[in-house]
């Protein structure tokens, strides 16, 4: 009698790990890979940068501008819709400060943690998108520092950009495993202006500050009050009763890469490079 064929192991069976049953050891991967990824490349801790994915750069920005006034000027009556793309090109010119504010900080922040005795320490690390993401690991990679890429898999494909240091560019399934990795090294967050995606980032970051499940100490820096200020009166939540006044004390609104940097900077030696508080 013929000999059957030997069935695939349970863990080599790709559609048993792709079922709805095999949900469990896929969260569990995006646990324990980037973890080991992480152990080889001797990451303790990063500074995590959240942001918009739409945010240009400043001349990508105004290339799009003169395009799009080029159309207008060409228009005996301009349409409606022309006029609107022209205030949305706008817009992104004068978003753009954000992109480049965002990389002048991570350089500054990476060359000044390439100095300390542990040069691994405070590593860039983003979403591995577009936007305020690749002007954060673009920086890191101008200060001479690794740069770390946490990107997510979308319906609409968001591509891992390309200043993320070889091996530790991530590509996650869940989001929930993919924030956990955000929060679990951080030391510090810098959040720049951005959308729901954004929004949910630091909404989590400190609710979790807010109820202590987050009990090390880590800065947050909600970058550019012109922005945050419009988006957000938290003031007004502490008027209703939302929350206490000490949770203002939570984060910090910062307007300029040095200003950031010496918060940043002030705050990671006091807590983390003091002889008795490393970690």
């Amino acid at each position: 009698m013929k000999n059957r064929p030997k069935p695939p192991k349970a863990y080599k069976d790709f559609e048993f790990l792709n079922s709805p049953d095999g949900r469990t050891i896929r969260i569990l991967s995006e646990f324990l890979e980037p973890q080991r990824r992480f152990r080889l490349a001797n990451i303790r801790d990063t500074i995590v940068f959240f942001g918009s994915a739409r945010i240009r750069p400043r001349s990508e920005a105004m290339r799009h501008l003169r395009k799009v006034h080029a159309i207008v000027e060409r228009s005996v009556r301009p349409t409606k819709q022309q006029l609107m793309d022209f205030r949305a090109a706008e817009m992104k010119v004068e978003m753009s400060r954000y992109y480049e504010d965002a990389s002048e900080l991570a350089r500054l922040l990476t060359r000044w943690s390439k100095r300390l005795s542990d040069p691994a320490r405070f590593v860039i690390c983003t979403g591995g998108g577009p936007g305020i993401m690749e002007a954060a690991n673009r920086g890191a990679i101008r200060g001479g520092g690794k740069s770390i890429g946490m990107n997510i898999s979308l319906p609409f494909e968001q591509f891992a950009n390309p200043f993320i240091t070889e091996g530790l560019d991530f590509e996650f399934h869940y989001f929930f495993m993919r924030k956990f990795w955000f929060a679990y090294l951080s030391k510090a967050l810098v959040v720049f202006p951005g959308g729901f995606g954004t929004l949910d980032e630091l909404m989590e970051i400190l609710t979790l500050r807010q109820t202590k499940k987050i009990t090390k100490p880590v800065s947050i820096v909600m970058y550019g009050s012109e922005y945050w200020n419009k988006v957000f009166d938290f003031h007004e939540l502490v008027n209703h009763g939302m929350i206490a006044r000490t949770d203002l004390d939570l984060f910090k609104v910062l307007d300029t890469p040095e200003e950031a940097f010496r918060h940043l900077r002030a705050f990671l030696t006091e807590h983390y490079l003091q002889p008795s508080k490393q970690g």
